[in-house]
């Protein structure tokens, strides 16, 4: 079970979904985006919906490493080249805007989840790669981030104890907090507000009358003016338009034993998030409760089960031992894993198509930017066309991909082999 069901309420305010009821708005998946787009639309007086195919916070929104960071996937100058300045600085800035749209609901909600702006440090793992961070650090801190530093190898005693790393970049506006307390207090809002919540609602049919959708789940049938679809990596069902284009993959996360302040003071001293600069890299942080929480692609997989948990458990086992030795025989207490909706060039999408709202592919940076996209989608459906940062973003589908993701093992050597040569 991930650390973060097990430390967190349950949500206990699940209804069942109402004969002949219609409602403005029906959204699909109760993670950080749908549940941010339902809290927005009830606000606004929109009768409004959330189905669940499991439990609230099942998906991603409850399994991930617990980063709340900010900066591009790629780097700023990647941005830049690809899209010119001016739509660079605006992605960068919308993780910004999405950090910000977190703090300021767990202000308005009182969410008891352990926010903090800790700052994320991005660590180098070879010189070439300290390199690059340089000049990407050169590149953003003049044209859309002051708040950010360079340190180098030095600097790195008061931050990380482990490594070898050869410096790093600092992203200070980042942040972390308790993934499942969030996410039970933003369904806890949506309920106050006077939204629906139906789980064990996976939705298995779809189709469209004069007055909206129809759509089918064991719970009921549901009709609605507008759909938003917001299931990420665990998109199924009726929805293969969105399945063609993100692809799910396996990311596996281990929580020790509570540390001593000893053992934090010999590791992670800086007590940030971190992330290491290879492709197959690792992530890692504290728990409020002082446990690290230690996560990475341990298998390109999209397997998300028992036995894939234990063998990526055994291989992050050995990723912590490397990296921190003093803590090569800790005690861990948790294992789990989750899928990542990864788009084909690691850029999110939102907007409308196939007939509904969306906002996923968030590629690994979900945890913050989800829960913004969820109100940039409740401001589309109510009128505001022009509120949405990733509008104008190709999304062509990925040949040869209808929802298993059978090129994994090719694309993981790929990026093992750019690792052993990079």
């Amino acid at each position: 079970m991930p650390y973060w069901r097990d430390t967190a309420p349950v949500f206990a305010d699940g209804a069942a979904l109402p004969d002949g009821a219609h409602f403005d708005v029906a959204v699909v998946g109760a993670g950080f985006t749908g549940l941010s787009a339902a809290r927005s639309l009830a606000l606004s007086g929109a009768r409004v919906v959330v189905l669940e195919a499991e439990r609230v916070g099942h998906g991603g929104s409850g399994r991930n490493g617990g980063h709340l960071n900010n900066g591009l996937s790629h780097s700023y100058l990647d941005a830049v080249e690809r899209f010119g300045p001016h739509k660079a600085k605006a992605l960068y800035e919308t993780f910004d805007h999405s950090i910000k749209t977190i703090e300021r609901i767990v202000e308005e909600e009182g969410i008891d989840c352990s926010f903090r702006r800790s700052g994320k440090l991005k660590l180098a793992s070879k010189p070439a790669h300290f390199k690059a961070l340089q000049r990407n650090f050169d590149a953003l801190h003049k044209a859309v981030d002051t708040d950010t530093a360079i340190l180098g190898p030095n600097d790195l005693e008061a931050e990380v104890r482990g490594g070898p790393f050869h410096g790093g970049l600092l992203y200070k506006k980042s942040a972390m907090m308790h993934m499942g307390r969030f996410v039970t207090g933003l369904a806890e809002a949506v309920h106050r507000k006077g939204g629906v919540i139906v789980e064990n609602a996976a939705v298995t049919g779809r189709r469209r009358d004069a007055a909206g959708h129809i759509l089918t789940t064991p719970a009921g049938t549901v009709a609605a003016r507008e759909v938003i679809l917001a299931t990420g990596a665990y998109t199924r069902g009726p929805f293969g338009y969105f399945r063609r284009r993100v692809i799910p993959v396996g990311s596996f996360v281990i929580a020790t034993r509570p540390l001593s302040d000893e053992e934090i003071a010999a590791t992670l001293p800086g007590r940030r998030t971190y992330v290491t600069s290879m492709n197959v890299g690792n992530y890692f942080r504290l728990s409020p409760d002082n446990r690290l929480l230690f996560g990475g692609r341990a298998r390109f997989t999209a397997d998300a089960n028992i036995e894939a948990d234990r063998v990526s458990a055994d291989i992050l086992r050995k990723s912590l031992g490397t990296l921190f030795p003093s803590l090569a025989d800790v005690t861990v207490d948790y294992c789990w894993g989750g899928l990542v909706g990864m788009t084909k060039d690691r850029l999110p999408r939102a907007g409308f198509a196939d007939g509904v709202h969306f906002a996923m592919g968030y590629s690994g940076h979900g945890a913050q930017l989800s829960v913004h996209m969820g109100e940039v989608l409740a401001d589309i459906v109510n009128g505001r066309a022009d509120c949405n940062p990733l509008d104008g973003l190709a999304w062509p589908a990925v040949p040869g991909h209808f929802g298993r993701p059978w090129f994994l093992p090719a694309v993981g050597a790929y990026y093992k082999m750019k690792d052993r040569l990079g």
